[in-house]
C-alpha cells in the first residue's frame, strides 16, 4: 500500500482542557462530533488488506457494544475483562463497558486457563470478551471455578459452531445486533448511560509487571487517563494526521494510555498489524509517524541493523561507520554549542542521502517524528544508534501505578543516560535513600481491594515508586533501578539492573540476569539471541541446529566471552561480570521467568536456576548437569542439558 499521507495537527488548547470534565466514551463521543467521517481512527489489515474505520464508525461500534451489554444485563460497577490481542474490538470492548458504567480488566492473551481463571475470580467479572476458540476452550476447562461468569462473548466464531447453542457464549457480531435493537426499543438509553458516568469513576484495572512481587491490580479513573493523556498531546504534539500503531498487549499501561488515552484525546490514527508475525511487514506498510515500542522491540531492530552492516559488504561497513561517526561529532558539537564546519554538515548529509535515510526507508522508520521507548531502561549505546541513525528517539518512564509515563525527554535535551525531565503538572522529588516519588494527577485511585497495601505507596499524595535515582546536573532524571537492589561503588549506587542493561546492547544477547558472587564480583546467566547468533555462526562454521546447539559450541561461548569483556571495559571495577553460564534454552513465559511484557522475573529465576548460581560460586570452570525446579508445577524437578561455568 502507499503510506498514508501525513499533515499533522495540532488540539487546540481549549479543546484539551475542556477534556478534564469528561469520561474517555464521552471524549470518544466528542471526537466524533468534531472528526466525524472525514478522518480515520483506526486501520486494521486483514487478509493483508488495510480496513479503515472513521471516527463516526469507532462511536457506532462502541455504542451498540455498550448497548449489548445492556441488553445482557450489565450493571454499573460490574467488571468485564477483555482477552484480546491488539485488534478494533478491543477498543469497542473496553469503551463499551465504560459507557455502561462498568470497569474493563485486559488480560493477556496468552494467559493459561489457570491464571485466567484467578485473574477472573479475583476481579469477579461477570463477563469476558475473548479473542477465539483458543481463549473459550480455556474459560469452559475452567467453568465450575468461575460461578460469577455470565457470559463469553467471541471475536473470532472459526470452530465454534461446533458447540451448539450454548447460554454462556455469543458472538460479537450478536452482540452488536442485540445493541442495534436495543436502541430501537429504547432511543434515549444510550445517551442516558453515557452521560451517567463521571471522571472520578474507575475506567480500568490493569496489572502491574509483577517483575520483582507478586504483580498487583491497579485501579485507574477516567480523570488519570485525561490527566496523563493531555499533558502528552500539549507538550509532545501529537495529533491528528499522526500514526500510531500498536505492538504490545493491550494489558500493558504504555499501550493502554497510547491507545485508548492519547490516541483519543489527541484525534491519532491507531493501525492494528494482522498478527504478530507480520507485524514488520505492516510497520513497514503505514510507516507510522510515533512509535512506541518497549525496549526488547528497539534492542531486537537495533541488533538487526548492527548483525546486518556486519555482514555486509566492506564498503557499505566503511560509509555506515562513516555515517555514524559524522552524527556523532555533530552531536557532541551541538552539545557543547560549538559551531559546526562546513565540511562535516556536507559530509553528514551525503552519507544521509545515500546511507541512514534508505536503511531507515527499509525498516519503515522514514517518517517518524519522534519514537519512545519506556517501561524498562534502555542501553544509552542503543539509544545512541538510533540518534546517529537521526531517528528522534527518546526515553521515557513512569509506571502502571501513574497511569504511564510522566517524564521524558524535551526535544534537544535528549541525553542517552537519563529519561529528561517530568511532563507538565508532575512533580518528582527523592526521598533520603534516592526513591523517586511522584505527586501527578494521573497517580491511580489504589490497588483492587488492598487499602493496606495503597496506604503504604500512596501517602499525602505523593507516590512511593520503588525505583531509586538522582537528578543529574541538567536537572535530567537518571534510573538507577530498584532500591532494593543497589550496588554501592566509588561513585554512584546502581543497580543489577543498569549492568544487564549495558550487557543487552550486546546483538547476540538476548537476556540476562546477574548476580553477585560472594562480596564483590558478579555472575550472569546468559541468553542468547538466537537469530543473530545462528547467523554469526553460518557465516564462519557449519550451521546452528538449534539454540540449545548453539549455547553449547566453543565458538560462541568465546564470542559471549569478548562481547562482556567489551562490556566490562566501560563498566567499575565492582560491576563487571567475573563468570558466567549460556543457558540451554531461552527463558520460560509459562514458568513465570518472564512477565507477558518480556521483563524478567529475578525472584523466580534465582529460585529455577538456583544450581547454576551456586556452580557459579565454585573456583572450577567445568561443565555441570543441573536440575531446575518448576514454578508452575511447584518442587517438580526438570534435568536441564549440560552448561559450562565460563571465567570472562
Amino acid at each position: 500500500m502507499n503510506k498514508p499521507e501525513y499533515k499533522f495537527e495540532r488540539t487546540e488548547p481549549e479543546t484539551l482542557s475542556s477534556m478534564a470534565q469528561f469520561t474517555l466514551p464521552q471524549i470518544l463521543f466528542k471526537q466524533a462530533e468534531r472528526l466525524g467521517s472525514g478522518k480515520i481512527a483506526i486501520r486494521e489489515k486483514a487478509y493483508g488488506l488495510w480496513q479503515s474505520i472513521s471516527w463516526d464508525a469507532y462511536f457506532h461500534y462502541t455504542k451498540n457494544t455498550a448497548l449489548g451489554l445492556m441488553a445482557l444485563g450489565i450493571e454499573r460497577g460490574e467488571t468485564v475483562a477483555l482477552v484480546l490481542e491488539n485488534i478494533p474490538e478491543c477498543l469497542f470492548g473496553e469503551l463499551g463497558t465504560q459507557t455502561a458504567g462498568a470497569i474493563a480488566v485486559p488480560l493477556f492473551a496468552a494467559s493459561t486457563a489457570e491464571t485466567l481463571a484467578n485473574e477472573l475470580n479475583h476481579v469477579q467479572a461477570a463477563y469476558v470478551f475473548v479473542q477465539d476458540q483458543t481463549q473459550v476452550d480455556k474459560l469452559l476447562a475452567r467453568h465450575q471455578e468461575l460461578p460469577q461468569l455470565k457470559q463469553i462473548i467471541y471475536v473470532d466464531p472459526t470452530g465454534l459452531n461446533l458447540y451448539g447453542d450454548d447460554p454462556r457464549l455469543i458472538a460479537f457480531s450478536q452482540l452488536l445486533e442485540l445493541g442495534e435493537d436495543l436502541d430501537n426499543e429504547q432511543p434515549d438509553l444510550f445517551i442516558k448511560e453515557l452521560w451517567d458516568g463521571k471522571p472520578e469513576d474507575p475506567a480500568v484495572m490493569l496489572k502491574t509487571s509483577g517483575t520483582t512481587d507478586a504483580p498487583k491490580l491497579a485501579m485507574l479513573s477516567h480523570a488519570n487517563f485525561t490527566n496523563a493523556a493531555c499533558r502528552w498531546v500539549a507538550t509532545e504534539s501529537v495529533g491528528i494526521g499522526d500514526d500510531w500503531i500498536s505492538m504490545c498487549p493491550m494489558a500493558w499501561i504504555h499501550e493502554q494510555i497510547w491507545g485508548v488515552g492519547i490516541a483519543l484525546c489527541g484525534g491519532l490514527t491507531i493501525n492494528f498489524p494482522e498478527r504478530p508475525e507480520t507485524l514488520l511487514e505492516d510497520f513497514i506498510d503505514i510507516g507510522p509517524t510515533i512509535v512506541t515500542g518497549s525496549v526488547g522491540f528497539w534492542e531486537d531492530l537495533a541488533s538487526q541493523i548492527i548483525v546486518s552492516m556486519a555482514n555486509s559488504g566492506k564498503w557499505h561497513r566503511i560509509l555506515f561507520d562513516m555515517a555514524l561517526d559524522a552524527a556523532d561529532r555533530i552531536t557532541r558539537l551541538k552539545f557543547r554549542e560549538k559551531p559546526i564546519p562546513f565540511q562535516l554538515k556536507l559530509k553528514s548529509e551525503i552519507l544521509r542521502r545515500i546511507v541512514t535515510r534508505p536503511l531507515l526507508q527499509r525498516i519503515g522508520c522514514d517518517r517518524i517524528r519522534t519514537a519512545y521507548t519506556g517501561g524498562h531502561p534502555i542501553s544509552p549505546e542503543v539509544i545512541g544508534i538510533y540518534r546517529r541513525l537521526g531517528l528522534n528517539m527518546k526515553q521515557s518512564y513512569g509506571l502502571t501505578e501513574t497511569c504511564g509515563m510522566i517524564h521524558v525527554h524535551p526535544d534537544g535535551e535528549v541525553k542517552t543516560t537519563s529519561v529528561g525531565r517530568p511532563l507538565p503538572g508532575a512533580e518528582i522529588k527523592l526521598d533520603p535513600n534516592r526513591e523517586i516519588l511522584i505527586a501527578s494527577g494521573s497517580n491511580f485511585m489504589g490497588y483492587y481491594r488492598d487499602p493496606v497495601l495503597t496506604a503504604t505507596v500512596l501517602t499525602d499524595g505523593w507516590l512511593h515508586t520503588g525505583d531509586a535515582g538522582y537528578l543529574d546536573e541538567d536537572g535530567h532524571l537518571v534510573i538507577i533501578g530498584r532500591k532494593h537492589e543497589m550496588i554501592e561503588t566509588d561513585h554512584e549506587p546502581v543497580s543489577l539492573d543498569f549492568v544487564e542493561t549495558r550487557i543487552k546492547s550486546s546483538p547476540y544477547i538476548q537476556e540476562v540476569v546477574i548476580s553477585k558472587i560472594g562480596e564483590k564480583d558478579l555472575s550472569a546467566l546468559i541468553g542468547l539471541d538466537f537469530r543473530n547468533v545462528r547467523q554469526w555462526v553460518e557465516k564462519r562454521l557449519t550451521p546452528g541446529r538449534s539454540y540449545a546447539d548453539l549455547a553449547r559450541r566453543p565458538e560462541v561461548e568465546e564470542m559471549i566471552r569478548n562481547e562482556l569483556a567489551t562490556v566490562n571495559g566501560r563498566l567499575p571495577a565492582p560491576l563487571r561480570i567475573e563468570k558466567f553460564v549460556l543457558l540451554s534454552e531461552p527463558f520460560n513465559p509459562d514458568e513465570r521467568e518472564v512477565t507477558p511484557t518480556g521483563k524478567t522475573r529475578r525472584k523466580v529465576i534465582f529460585r529455577r536456576h538456583k544450581k547454576l548460581f551456586d556452580a557459579m560460586l565454585s573456583k572450577e570452570q567445568e561443565s555441570i548437569r543441573t536440575s531446575t525446579t518448576s514454578a508452575a508445577i511447584g518442587d517438580e524437578e526438570t534435568l536441564m542439558p549440560a552448561v559450562r561455568v565460563v571465567i570472562v
